[in-house]
């Protein structure tokens, strides 16, 4: 039987890079009935709503989505829709590989991490108030529950993936209390996973050892703040935000997006580079058990990246959007 997704194009180049990656899953082999539903500024332009009942609805009930990159309005009342998505569906764990290829312009090659973010909690919350007309106070929330629920996925993340060291980074010099619960809570966790290395660091020190050596590390774990920055910075470690995908996961939904934005100056000019949105197909396919397809997409991108030629504009070739398809299925 075929699985329904909820699909979600988004803003911008959304249209563009997602019906590339349907186009190279339905090349691998897997049917999926997609649930077309809409978020973010196009919504919000025709609805009147960034974020509209019929799309909570579609998500409640497939349990899965995939979708583009989303612009949340200016000046609306609307913070960012796509938090307002990770926090109503409780998508406690957002997962950014960073892996190197070859044939891209980046800082260094055969890199293969993993950043696993806290999702739900820390600064994200949203909780800040102005204590009189000249000072403003965010508040920071770390709990104990959340703490081990991402601690506990990033040690099983390890262990799936036969990944041999998990490093947890803080600020709990500082931060005593919270930073402290969210270290104390990650070194119970590892006492549970002796077969799994682990260590800690501070956040300022570990954005410097990532620059100087990212070699060295596997699952990074991190609170919601910290794993943003350091995503983002393992992003620009093999070539930007334009090959780094990602998966937001709960207990029981999941949704996958590319981790750039909607570029709006490009859109519907069939030059966006698809790349983030296809691997984030992948990892979909992935969750949903389908992991012979996504190897075979994986594996197509990496055969036609070691050519130049193969690549989009921005990463130095000449193909587009759908040229770039076109060449990832003729290799699967």
């Amino acid at each position: 039987m075929n699985k329904t997704i909820t699909l979600i194009y988004g803003d911008g180049i959304g249209k563009d890079i997602i019906d590339a990656t349907i186009k190279i899953i339905e090349r691998a082999g897997v049917k999926i009935n997609w649930d077309r539903q809409e978020a973010g500024l196009s919504a919000y332009e025709k609805y009147g709503n960034p974020l509209p009942e019929e799309t909570i609805k579609s998500i409640e009930k497939n349990k899965i989505a995939l979708k583009g990159p989303l612009t949340t309005p200016v000046g609306t009342g609307f913070r960012s829709v796509n938090i307002a998505l990770r926090q109503y569906f409780k998508l406690f764990a957002n997962i950014r590989p960073v892996k190197s290829f070859d044939g891209i312009d980046s800082l260094y090659k055969d890199l293969d991490f993993v950043v696993v973010r806290e999702n739900t909690e820390g600064l994200y919350t949203g909780i800040e108030f102005m204590v009189n007309d000249n000072i403003a106070q965010s508040v920071k929330i770390i709990s104990r529950d959340a703490s081990l629920k991402i601690c506990n996925f990033a040690f099983e993340l390890a262990r799936q993936e036969k990944r041999e060291k998990v490093t947890l980074t803080h600020k709990a010099n500082i931060m005593k209390l919270s930073d402290g619960l969210f270290l104390r809570v990650g070194r119970e966790v590892a006492n549970e996973y002796k077969d799994i290395q682990f260590e800690d660091i501070i956040v300022d020190a570990m954005a410097m050892r990532m620059v100087m050596n990212p070699r060295n590390f596997s699952v990074i774990v991190a609170p919601n703040l910290y794993g943003d920055i350091l995503s983002d910075l393992g992003a620009g470690l093999i070539g930007g935000l334009g090959i780094a995908p990602s998966g937001n996961i709960g207990d029981d939904f999941a949704i996958f997006e590319p981790v750039h934005g909607s570029a709006p100056d490009i859109a519907g000019k069939n030059i966006a580079n698809p790349i983030s949105a296809i691997l984030s197909g992948a990892m979909m396919l992935k969750h949903i058990d389908e992991v012979e397809a996504a190897f075979k997409i994986e594996k197509a991108l990496k055969n036609i990246l070691k050519n130049k030629e193969n690549c989009t504009v921005d990463i130095g070739g000449k193909l587009s959007t759908t040229e770039f398809a076109d060449a990832v299925i003729a290799n699967i």
